[in-house]
């Protein structure tokens, strides 16, 4: 397929998100049907059947017939949109020739851009949907036949045209077309810059650098694995030009890229789908993510200077580092003041969150061109505002079909009734233990977020699991964060840890040493969900004294497990160091009034009077 056409059809795509922001999205259905296709079509672009292979013109044939059903299927929904939801429409063998089309179409291109596990799990929806009749005990059904199961997927809006695709269509397009814009138009290299002069000159300055800058990057892109394929092409080579071991500059950016999904204030794409599940403001998500957002970084950072001082990891050179001057001159900072002046301007007077985001895009271009006129001409101008929108056609290609996929599969789920029905599984085997939820419903989202991007392994989770946890009392939000959570952080966890596996590939390595470093470093990832349960001040909830009990608890796990992890020397005896933050940590995690202070007393008591044992340690390692 020619450059041409691929990049023409995401300069559409771009083109129609950025208008639909202006001027608010179509109907419903229009806007999710029309949005549909365009990014099927230019995912069958992007990914052709039999590229570079002898049965490549078979595999044209195959495309364009998927693509002819795709735009067919779609404009069916468009023309007899008010027919569609003014009456309850019976299928035809039209209707369902159509959906198969569809389905086949939106499932192949999900299989092609990140492999055959999603696709094989809606597969796996439709057949329970189809014959769970045939299933015996309580996770058979009556049963569904092929017309209503059409009917529910392509003739209403409970189906691939639901909520999902509706956020996928107008809010995660919009952000991911801001984004691209701000990093285009030269946001990229300033995140970059101010990560090199922030981080480089500290102990472990090369892996904080990645921390700061793929958690800017992370945060924006909306996905770690892209995160760790793009920033850490730079950050990985540097931290092994300066003597870090390949398996920890793998982990580091594989940790530093997935936690850019759970930081404030542009969140990845799964905190928008929480919002409009949750049916609350995305102000309200990002606000509850502040605290374990800042917590999971120190965390890093401490982890990474204690690795960085054990091993006498060396500093970035001062000349390969930018001035400050250079960092803060008025053509670099006033396109992304801008960009997030108008993104917060438009959140704070009530628009839409996609309104929000044009505003944001708009007042963008606007600085960029003040800023840039003189220093760059006209048409480079253009060609970096256009390789915005053609690289953010491209970035929707995997959320659309992706949340339309996941889509077919909640209508399946929530259709037979099998998330109450393992929900209810839950419940009983863990009786009324909200610990003992938790702890499955963790283990279980780790499962089956493996293999699968974050926004897909959150939207399914939290249809499968996330009652579970309501039905023993936990707050809608607060379970939800902890199954979103789960989700994020399964892309490190071995043994399906594809951000790991992007990273290790990039540093040469194998895979299985860098998972661990991975899990090493982001070890409080895995109890912040928890805290989440046992401090609702996390959430920035319960009053002003919850909220300073959850910071001081979260702070004393911040140096104590990464100390622990890290075999960092306290008293100068590796049992009685490991004993002490032991109990220090179960100290902090048990939620009473004044344990986080005792925690954080006896952890300040360790590192007084430890202060000769680190000395000496860190005098033998240089």
């Amino acid at each position: 397929m020619s450059v041409r056409i691929r990049d023409g059809f995401a300069l559409l795509v771009g083109i129609f998100v950025f208008y639909t922001a202006a001027t608010g999205p179509f109907e419903s259905l229009v806007q999710r049907a029309v949005f549909l296709a365009l990014v099927t079509c230019l995912g069958l672009c992007l990914y052709p059947l039999g590229k570079d292979t002898s049965w490549r013109k078979p595999g044209l044939v195959v495309d364009l017939v998927l693509a002819a059903v795709t735009v067919g299927a779609c404009a069916y929904i468009v023309v007899n949109y008010d027919e569609i939801m003014t009456t309850l429409p019976w299928a035809t063998r039209l209707d369902m020739a159509l959906t198969v089309g569809l389905v086949v179409t939106v499932l192949e291109v999900g299989r092609r851009a990140v492999g055959a596990i999603f696709p094989a799990l809606v597969i796996a929806g439709l057949l329970y949907a189809l014959l769970g009749k045939y299933i015996p005990g309580s996770l058979g059904h009556r049963g569904f036949d092929v017309e209503f199961v059409t009917e529910t997927i392509f003739l209403g809006d409970l189906g691939i045209w639901g909520m999902l695709t509706g956020v996928a269509a107008t809010v995660i397009a919009a952000f991911v077309l801001f984004g691209a814009l701000l990093l285009h138009t030269g946001g990229g290299q300033s995140f970059m810059d101010l990560a090199m002069r922030l981080g480089g000159r500290q102990k472990g300055g090369a892996a904080k650098i990645a921390i700061i800058s793929s958690g800017l990057f992370g945060m924006i892109s909306g996905s770690a694995v892209a995160n760790v394929a793009t920033t850490g092409n730079f950050t990985i080579p540097m931290m092994r030009r300066l003597g870090y071991p390949a398996p920890l500059a793998a982990a580091v950016e594989a940790v530093a890229s997935t936690g850019g999904q759970i930081a404030p204030p542009i969140m990845g794409a799964a905190a928008f789908v929480m919002a409009e599940i949750l049916g609350i403001a995305y102000v309200d998500v990002m606000i509850a993510a502040i605290i374990p957002a800042i917590l999971f970084y120190l965390s890093v950072f401490v982890t990474v200077h204690i690795v960085a001082t054990r091993r006498n990891l060396s500093l970035v050179p001062e000349d390969e580092l930018p001035a400050w001057s250079e960092i803060l001159a008025l053509r670099k900072v006033l396109p992304i003041i801008a960009a997030l002046g108008g993104l917060a301007i438009g959140i704070f007077m009530g628009r839409s969150v996609a309104t929000s985001a044009f505003y944001g895009m708009a007042a963008l271009l606007v600085a960029f061109v003040l800023t840039s006129a003189g220093q760059i001409s006209v048409a480079e101008m253009a060609k970096r505002v256009l390789d915005g929108v053609i690289d953010a056609g491209k970035g929707m290609v995997i959320i659309g079909v992706l949340l339309a996929g996941a889509q077919i599969l909640v209508s399946m789920i929530n259709m037979t009734g099998i998330g109450v029905t393992l929900s209810s599984m839950i419940v009983a085997i863990a009786g009324d233990s909200t610990v003992l939820v938790a702890v499955i419903v963790g283990l279980v989202c780790l499962i089956m977020g493996m293999g699968l991007p974050t926004t897909a392994a959150y939207v399914l989770v939290a249809a499968v699991l996330a009652p579970a946890m309501t039905a023993v009392g936990i707050e809608p939000l607060t379970a939800h964060l902890f199954v979103f959570y789960f989700a994020t952080i399964s892309v490190i966890t071995p043994p399906v840890c594809v951000a790991v596996f992007v990273g290790a590939g990039i540093a040469q390595t194998n895979w299985l040493p860098a998972a661990f470093e991975a899990v090493r470093l982001g070890a409080l990832t895995y109890v912040v969900p928890f805290m989440l349960l046992l401090y609702p001040g996390m959430t920035g909830g319960g009053g002003v004294m919850a909220v300073t009990n959850a910071i001081l608890s979260g702070l004393v796990l911040v140096v104590a497990i990464p100390a622990l992890l890290g075999g960092q020397p306290l008293l100068g005896r590796v049992w009685l160091d490991r004993g002490m933050l032991v109990i220090v940590i179960a100290i902090a995690l048990w939620p009473a009034f004044l344990t986080p202070v005792i925690a954080a007393g006896l952890l300040g008591g360790l590192l007084f009077w430890g202060r000769d044992a680190r000395r000496a340690a860190m005098e033998g390692g240089q």
